[in-house]
């Protein structure tokens, strides 16, 4: 097996743990945004934008500051949200109070509180665009090492959110967000103990698995059931209780 370049981080830990519990694909994007919020020490609220067929849409929030901030930006097809989406770009505000660009949202934005932000963009399979969107109700929140502890971030949870897209079969995998993944919890199992074996990262250990089920021509649950097992099957018995 060819040596893979890419460590995994903490990060990986974290959204491979949201990736293998139980629920559906909504509580992963959930703890997705939540996980986001919590590693950019200074933002409040976070949003994960989708490009959809009928439009962009939030798919999970960590609460009204930043569903609204988003929402108005789709009402208006204006915003930083949706330049970074769209032109692949991070796209920071310092002060919405100051912001002279996608007028008039910016005075929109502070009516709900936000007085900065920060959009990153979330490039999914090569063609499923979105936004990983950080807000602040103070100005001037988010500097240039908040910028790059966010941007490291947004590349682990593009990451991690291609894995979650990719195990929901379908042709828009983007319209299916609010079902139920019956077959996560294996997956994200086998995705987990790839990555701990061949060191690499969460979108990687997914590749591997799907490759095996290609190869084999076997279900990819069925591949990543298989590994867990040979996993489980390997640990010693635990000693007897008397």
């Amino acid at each position: 097996m060819e040596t893979l370049e890419t460590q995994p981080t903490s990060d990986d830990g974290d959204l491979l743990a949201a990736l293998a519990a139980g629920g559906d694909l909504n509580d992963f994007l959930g703890d997705l945004v939540r996980l986001a919020a919590r590693h950019t020490p200074t933002a409040e609220a976070c949003g994960l934008t989708l490009a959809r067929s009928s439009g962009a849409v939030t798919v999970s929030a960590t609460g009204p500051l930043a569903q609204q901030a988003d929402e108005r930006q789709y009402d208006l097809d204006t915003g930083p949200c949706l330049e970074a989406m769209r032109g692949g770009v991070v796209v920071r505000v310092d002060d919405m109070a100051a912001e002279r660009r996608w007028a008039p949202y910016p005075a929109r934005a502070t009516e709900v509180g936000v007085r900065s932000s920060l959009s990153l963009p979330l490039v999914v399979e090569d063609r499923r665009c979105g936004a990983l969107n950080l807000y602040s109700t103070q100005p001037g929140a988010f500097d240039e090492d908040a910028e790059g502890t966010a941007a490291r971030w947004a590349g682990q949870a593009a990451g991690a959110l291609a894995v979650a897209l990719r195990i929901a079969d379908g042709d828009d995998r983007a319209d299916q967000l609010l079902g139920g993944l019956d077959t996560r919890t294996t997956i994200g199992q086998a995705v987990g103990l790839l990555m701990a074996q061949e060191r690499c990262t969460a979108e990687q250990a997914f590749a591997l698995l799907k490759l095996a089920s290609q190869r084999r021509n076997v279900k990819l649950r069925d591949v990543a059931a298989g590994v867990v097992e040979s996993f489980e099957a390997a640990l010693p018995e635990a000693p007897a209780r008397w």
